[in-house]
């Protein structure tokens, strides 16, 4: 049940509609997806990550040079590049290959002598390398770094650019991951996508930064389309979705064509969150179904990165099993107004350990978002003292 807040009776506070996202978001959860390497970036690790073949998968040149056995001078019986199976039989003590950085090792091999440390004696048909190098010098000895079958990482592990590379080298080709997947709806029949608004038409700006804070928060968003103003056209969106959340963007208010509630109202779905006594960002709605989370978010788009940050990360946080990042507290600087009912988001860059309000910071404007690094949380009734810090997706 929503809670009352001052003048905003029905409103849930700020700090409570986060809660319960997350805590929604922790019941559901969200099944696990087998998916290829270019689509598990941001998910979490389902199980551990195991090595299915060493690191290195076999000894190899860490540099270009000669590889030798035994002590030198040693005498060059052939060459060896990267890519290509070894040639000839195993190195005998007193003999070299030239050796390429990465190609396979000669069994035998006991170190690389780099070329910058080796003379090639002329005048003979073979050659003869001299130098100096300790044993094991400048090879990548097979399964040093990791063995087969070692657990490299741990559930719960963030998929990162990083740890996708480390996946691909221990020869995974899938990950098990834990993702939940997002479907966005942008309502209004003035909204346009591309090129210059017109008059009485709007260029989408919630659109293009979703995807970003959907992935950010460990999501996937498998699809993003527009929806006319009518009852029946968000009727049959909203029936026809699939995923595990979906955003519905510029109806969650109370006008004539806000007809969010009322569809959900007719499906049956269970309402959450009506409402956050927050500013900017208070038209919020937060529902659920059996199979479906339902996001209503405003349509001025910096109440709807807002009411993202108050909803939809936690949810999809708590719906994945990832934690959320927060900074602070630390002090505010400037004449910021706070009221008595409502918590006020505002757009803030921390300089020097405070935290700087960056200014344009309307409703329906994102560029004080475009120039800030988090929210400054107000909390109702604020008297100056040091606040807490949501930082902004991409900003850090």
């Amino acid at each position: 049940m929503a809670e009352q807040c001052g003048d905003h009776q029905g409103f849930t506070s700020w700090r409570r509609a986060r809660e319960s996202a997350r805590e929604l978001g922790e019941r559901r959860g969200c099944p696990v997806d087998e998916s290829p390497l270019g689509e598990a970036l941001g998910g979490l690790l389902a199980q551990d990550l195991r090595a299915l073949v060493g690191s290195p998968a076999f000894d190899a040149s860490a540099m270009d040079g000669y590889a030798v056995a035994g002590e030198g001078p040693w005498r060059l019986v052939g060459s060896q590049l990267a890519g290509v199976p070894v040639a000839g039989p195993s190195l005998g003590p007193g003999e070299a290959v030239e050796i390429a950085t990465g190609a396979r090792a000669p069994k035998g091999t006991d170190a690389v002598l780099p070329y910058e440390f080796a003379r090639v004696s002329e005048g003979h048909v073979v050659g003869e390398v001299v130098g100096e190098v300790a044993p094991g010098r400048h090879v990548r000895w097979s399964g040093e770094e990791t063995a087969p079958g070692e657990v490299v990482l741990r559930k719960g592990t963030e998929v990162t650019p990083a740890v996708l590379g480390l996946a691909a080298s221990l020869g995974h080709d899938l990950l098990r991951v834990r993702r939940p997947r997002v479907e966005v709806l942008i309502t209004g029949d003035e909204i346009i996508t591309n090129g210059l608004p017109g008059e009485g038409v709007v260029r989408d700006a919630i659109g293009p930064l979703l995807p970003g804070v959907v992935s950010w928060a460990g999501g996937r968003l498998e699809r993003s389309r527009l929806v006319g103003d009518g009852y029946e056209d968000l009727r049959e969106a909203l029936t026809g979705a699939h995923a595990h959340v979906v955003l519905v963007c510029g109806s969650s208010s109370k006008g004539p064509a806000d007809h969010l509630r009322a569809v959900l109202e007719e499906m049956g779905v269970r309402v959450v969150v009506d409402g956050v006594a927050c500013r900017p960002g208070h038209p919020q709605l937060l529902a659920h179904a059996d199979d479906t989370v339902f996001v209503g978010l405003p349509g001025n788009p910096n109440a709807a990165l807002v009411a993202c940050l108050t909803l939809l990360v936690p949810l999809l946080c708590g719906m994945a099993g990832r934690s959320e990042s927060t900074l602070g507290p630390m002090p505010l600087l400037g004449e910021v107004r706070s009221r008595p009912d409502q918590t006020r988001l505002v757009a803030v860059r921390v300089v020097g350990g405070r935290a700087e309000p960056v200014g344009h910071d309307r409703p329906g404007s994102l560029r004080g978002a475009a120039l800030a690094q988090a929210y400054a949380v107000v909390p109702p009734g604020w008297a100056g003292q040091d606040v807490e810090l949501l930082p902004l997706p991409g900003a850090w």
